[in-house]
């Protein structure tokens, strides 16, 4: 599959809530923008969509992952918004293992389950896209997202595929649970 567009975002918080955010939170997301070959058609097998997203994977996360330099990422997510004449289960093929595990390896590894959010929509949308730590899903201080805009994507016939992650926990975090500095990494959860 060829991609017609990678966008990327980028936000960076050094304060919050009047305190100082040391060290800084990058957060960041690429967005691969592509033809979607099941536009405006029912297609029962869709893992040519399971297969492609490995190179597709490869090239968003290395790109995600070199805006967070010189922090390595903790926490991941990902996301698909699929353009109105395709199927959410179009975006939802593209996320499974096979990309999971492209991000994870992008990341330096990782045990945790990755949080993910597909939807359909028309150019303009907003998604949020979901993160959470890379080894340990039960690590409170880093449940959060980042939020993007495409302005003038999907078209009707793409898929815009999403790979995120975060240099650290939100800022200020204090509602307990497990700290990271407590993973054991032994099952993903904790």
């Amino acid at each position: 599959m060829r991609i017609r567009r990678i966008l990327t975002f980028f936000d960076e918080t050094r304060a919050a809530d009047g305190q100082e955010v040391v060290p800084p939170l990058r957060k960041a997301a690429a967005v691969a923008v592509l033809a979607n070959p099941f536009a405006g058609r029912y297609q029962a097998d869709l893992s040519s969509l399971v297969e492609a997203s490995a190179g597709i994977g490869q090239e968003i996360c290395a790109i995600a992952v070199g805006l967070l330099a010189p922090h390595a990422p903790q926490s991941y997510g990902k996301a698909a918004i699929i353009g109105l004449a395709g199927e959410q289960e179009h975006g939802v093929a593209m996320l499974t293992t096979v990309f999971g595990n492209v991000m994870r390896e992008a990341a330096g590894g990782g045990k945790a389950w990755i949080s993910s959010f597909t939807k359909r929509a028309a150019p303009g949308a907003t998604l949020d896209v979901p993160l959470a730590h890379k080894d340990a899903l039960y690590v409170r201080s880093h449940y959060d997202g980042i939020s993007i805009t495409l302005h003038d994507a999907p078209l009707p016939d793409e898929i815009a595929i999403v790979a995120a992650y975060a240099t650290r926990g939100r800022p200020n975090h204090r509602v307990g649970g497990l700290s990271a500095e407590r993973i054991t990494g032994a099952d993903g959860l904790t």
